[in-house]
């Protein structure tokens, strides 16, 4: 079943000769239990593909689909309540609250969507506990080092019933150890069939996603799938 579908998306910012294309009639689809990597050098449009992905910007032209549902018949209500429902995001900073709770912070989406706080901190502990996190509960995010606080965020971003996971650089600021680590909760996530799109600069951790699409200058240049491992997206002349 289709999760996200980008039809002909193109987004630009600006007018006349101050206008830039950020993405340029971008096609993107994306099954449940699929995970996507996004590669692409500084300003290819790897960010913006994600915020147009999860609602959080419009596409100048083109469609998205979630689960089906056109983005652009939404009212911006409709929109907010789709991603606190059904789109999880994991972004490089971790974006935790630092007066909440490890529990708090995973819970907090729930709550916001109407979710009693008692059954909103089961499903947070549920999810804590699915990463290995149980016992980081009752701790504030300071206390955490950082590949703990990108696995709470990453319970924030499954909790409940979502279907689409976007990570922008979700290990970017994390030693190698960490940083597969966190992928191999991706991967378990997907699993469980959730849809991934996951934006990284490191060819070793694409290579656990089914699929590689590669963006330069807002397009679409290649796409290589299935990977058999981060060699494969390695040009002629790299390897040694």
């Amino acid at each position: 079943m289709t999760v996200l579908e980008m039809r002909d998306v193109s987004k630009a910012y600006g007018q006349g000769a101050g206008r830039v294309e950020a993405l340029r009639q971008v096609d993107l689809t994306v099954g449940a239990g699929g995970m996507v990597a996004v590669m692409g050098p500084s300003g290819s449009g790897k960010s913006t593909l994600l915020t147009i992905a999860g609602s959080l910007e419009e596409a100048s032209t083109g469609e998205v689909l979630i689960d089906g549902a056109p983005l652009s018949r939404m009212s911006r209500n409709d929109k907010a309540r789709l991603r606190r429902r059904m789109v999880g995001y994991v972004f490089q900073d971790f974006n935790l609250l630092p007066g909440l709770t490890v529990a708090e912070n995973v819970a907090l989406p729930l709550e916001l969507d109407g979710v009693g706080a008692r059954a909103a901190r089961a499903a947070a502990r549920e999810a804590l506990d699915g990463l290995r996190l149980a016992d980081r509960a009752s701790r504030y995010p300071s206390q955490l080092s950082g590949g703990e606080r990108q696995r709470v965020a990453i319970a924030r971003a499954v909790v409940g019933d979502r279907r689409l996971l976007l990570a922008d650089e979700p290990s970017g600021a994390l030693d190698s150890v960490n940083a597969e680590a966190v992928m191999r909760l991706i991967h378990e996530a997907c699993k469980r069939g959730m849809a991934a799109v996951v934006v990284t600069h490191d060819a070793q951790l694409a290579s656990w996603a089914d699929r590689v699409v590669f963006l330069r200058d807002g397009h679409v240049v290649d796409q290589t799938a299935p990977l058999p491992g981060p060699e494969s997206l390695l040009t002629p002349g790299q390897t040694s």
